[in-house]
């Protein structure tokens, strides 16, 4: 398998026996959703007056829930929530649609959920904007359940998001073969606290050396097709 690293090769899914279940990150690695967030993200700190940010700033900051990022920036909580809002009113606007499917991974989607496959969106992102984020790529339809953050807060880390996910699917205890596909440490971390292994995808926005805990990383689409077994 070239090119494919694997920490833990015995926990290889084989392609006679595959993971039924997959978890799968939207952002980074379904879709090209960077300019969108980027741009929405220098929209709110210029709202709040802060000083715009640095390119490498902006790398990070698709992934990790939003109000997170705007605590690392320096924000204190009250302006931080108000820059939340102010990123808020662009990216539903408008931002959401500053994004692409990933080349590849339409097909890719549609073969798995054919396959006998359970799809699962897990994404830090407001559950309904991936949804609609889903709808307007005709995506939507290839997931079983679409788990995001919810818009009160409650819920906003990966992990959060992976429980919903798994309790819509009513898989509490954890006898499925399960795997989550997707591009940063929060991926990689937010399933390893339930003991799933992860893909990580070499194509989104991860730094240098971030997802090297995964159980595999993969750098194209061809290749995460070899690893799942499709």
């Amino acid at each position: 398998m070239e090119n494919v690293t694997a920490v833990n090769a015995l926990r290889l899914p084989d392609p006679a026996d595959p993971a039924t279940v997959l978890l799968v990150d939207l952002d980074g690695t379904v879709t090209d959703s960077f300019p969108g967030i980027s741009a929405s993200f220098a929209h709110a700190v210029a709202a709040l007056g802060a000083p715009a940010p640095a390119p490498e700033v902006l790398r990070g900051i698709a992934g990790p829930p939003l109000l997170d990022s705007m605590l690392a920036y320096g924000f204190s909580p009250d302006d931080a929530q108000r820059a939340v809002s102010a990123y808020r009113e662009r990216y539903e606007a408008v931002g959401w649609l500053e994004c692409r499917v990933f080349d590849g991974m339409a097909d890719l989607l549609a073969e798995l959920s054919v396959s006998g496959r359970t799809l699962a969106l897990a994404t830090s992102k407001f559950e309904s904007t991936a949804r609609r984020m889903l709808e307007h790529f005709g995506l939507a339809g290839h997931f079983t359940v679409i788990a995001g953050a919810s818009a009160d807060g409650t819920r906003r880390s990966k992990a959060q998001v992976i429980a919903r996910a798994l309790d819509v699917l009513g898989l509490e205890q954890m006898t499925t073969p399960i795997v989550m596909i997707g591009d940063r440490s929060h991926d990689v971390d937010g399933a390893a606290s339930f003991g799933i292994p992860t893909i990580a995808v070499g194509w989104g926005y991860a730094r240098p050396g971030e997802v090297d805990e995964a159980t595999w990383t993969v750098h194209t689409v061809p290749q995460l097709r070899e690893v799942l077994g499709v």
